[in-house]
This record gives C-alpha cells, sequence and structure tokens, in this order.
C-alpha cells in the first residue's frame, strides 16, 4: 500500500511507477538506442567522405566546415519543420536531423585526424609503395583513431541529448515519457526518463571509450622511465 502512495503523493522516487511502468520504459530506451544508433552511424559515413573532400580540396576546406557549422546552428524546431514535408512525422525524419546536427563534430575531428598525421610517415609509406588507397587505410586513419574516435564520443553523447527533441513528432525516445508527464507534473516519470538519458549517454561514452583504447593499442605504451645516474 505505500508503494502504490507514491503515485498518490506523487513522489519524485517511487517504486510502483517502476514495477507498473517498465514495459514503457523498455519500449522507450530501445527506440531511443535505436535512433541513436543509426543516426551516429549514419552521420558517420557522411562526414567521412566530407572530411576526405575537405582535405584534399583545400578550397573547399572552409566551405564544407562552415556548412556543416551552420546546420548545427538551426533550431531543432526550424530544423524539423523544414525537414517535415520531405519526411512526414516518422523516425526518418528525426534521424536525418540528428544526422545533420551531428555533421559539424565529425568531419572537424576526421578532419583534425588527419592532418595530424606525420608528414615522416605517409612519406616512409610512400617510400615502401603505398598507393593513396592504401595509405589512406592502413597509415593514416589508424594514427588519426584518436581523434576520430574522440569526435565520435561528442557526437554519440550529443546525440543521445538531442533525440528526446524527437518527442515533438512522437519519435523521442525517452523524450516521449518526458514530454508526457510535464502537463501533470508527473514526477516520477520526469526522474526516471531524465536518469536513464543520462545513463545512456554514460554508458555509450564508456562504451567507445573502450572500443578506442582497443582499437589504439599504442596510445597507451609508456616511454620507460631512465634511470637516475648515482
Amino acid at each position: 500500500m505505500s508503494g502504490q502512495n507514491c503515485l498518490v503523493t506523487n513522489d519524485w522516487i517511487c517504486g510502483e511507477y517502476l514495477r507498473s511502468r517498465s514495459q514503457e520504459l523498455i519500449d522507450a530506451t530501445v527506440q531511443h538506442v535505436w535512433i541513436t544508433v543509426v543516426s551516429v552511424l549514419i552521420g558517420l559515413a557522411v562526414a567521412f567522405p566530407l572530411a576526405l573532400l575537405a582535405r584534399r580540396s583545400p578550397r573547399l576546406t572552409g566551405p564544407v566546415l562552415g556548412l556543416t557549422t551552420v546546420l548545427y546552428t538551426v533550431p531543432s524546431l526550424a530544423m524539423f519543420s523544414l525537414l517535415l514535408p520531405f519526411f512526414g512525422l516518422s523516425a526518418a525524419l528525426v534521424i536525418t536531423g540528428l544526422v545533420l546536427y551531428s555533421l559539424t563534430i565529425l568531419v572537424r575531428n576526421i578532419l583534425a585526424g588527419l592532418e595530424a598525421v606525420p608528414q615522416d610517415a605517409r612519406e616512409a609509406a610512400r617510400g615502401m609503395g603505398y598507393g593513396s588507397g592504401r595509405l589512406l587505410w592502413e597509415v593514416e586513419l589508424p594514427l588519426a583513431l584518436p581523434a576520430l574516435m574522440a569526435g565520435l564520443r561528442i557526437a554519440t553523447v550529443s546525440t543521445v541529448a538531442l533525440t528526446t527533441v524527437g518527442s515533438i513528432v512522437g519519435r523521442g525516445g525517452l523524450g516521449n515519457l518526458i514530454e508526457d508527464a510535464l502537463p501533470s507534473f508527473f514526477k516520477a516519470q520526469v526522474l526516471t526518463a531524465s536518469v536513464l538519458c543520462v545513463l545512456l549517454a554514460v554508458a555509450a561514452d564508456l562504451l567507445l571509450l573502450g572500443l578506442q583504447r582497443l582499437l589504439t593499442p599504442w596510445t597507451r605504451i609508456r616511454t620507460p622511465r631512465t634511470r637516475e645516474a648515482h
């Protein structure tokens, strides 16, 4: 009876809410994760060739970076309104908006990582007969991975937060629960959905950090300390 009273008294922390709405929370979390993952993967697929284009054609670097920055400054409501005639009230509308928002972070970090590759590494690879394609995939991209992964982590955490905005078209994952709870100020639902968003962002960041450490083992190699002369 006391457990049910927390719903009546509208407490922030309510075990009965978690028990009675568990399936609703699971469905919203799954939708949130799905939209985030798809958006980030598509964003990465679009950002990579844009970064390569900007690097190979210096004249295009400014326009590419400028365009992605402008897209990031467009308010979410305006962005979704502009995309609405093309996608309607669908998940594709939200995903497309999130992809566009992720480009400014991903393009800049990929480009910065590629430009930071030491020139002597490129020259050594060319001296060994590496062509441009092999040079990119076997030398430049591995050395650019730390910067690329850093951008991917930032873009993913940002997308987890921005996905909630999709609630305006009913495709916001946990954001749907927050929006539904605001008119009546259903405290337990607002708090639970918000905490789950934060946990998703932290979990995604830790997962990508672990992947980064797995893919870049050389960054963990420490130079042995020299002994002090006696």
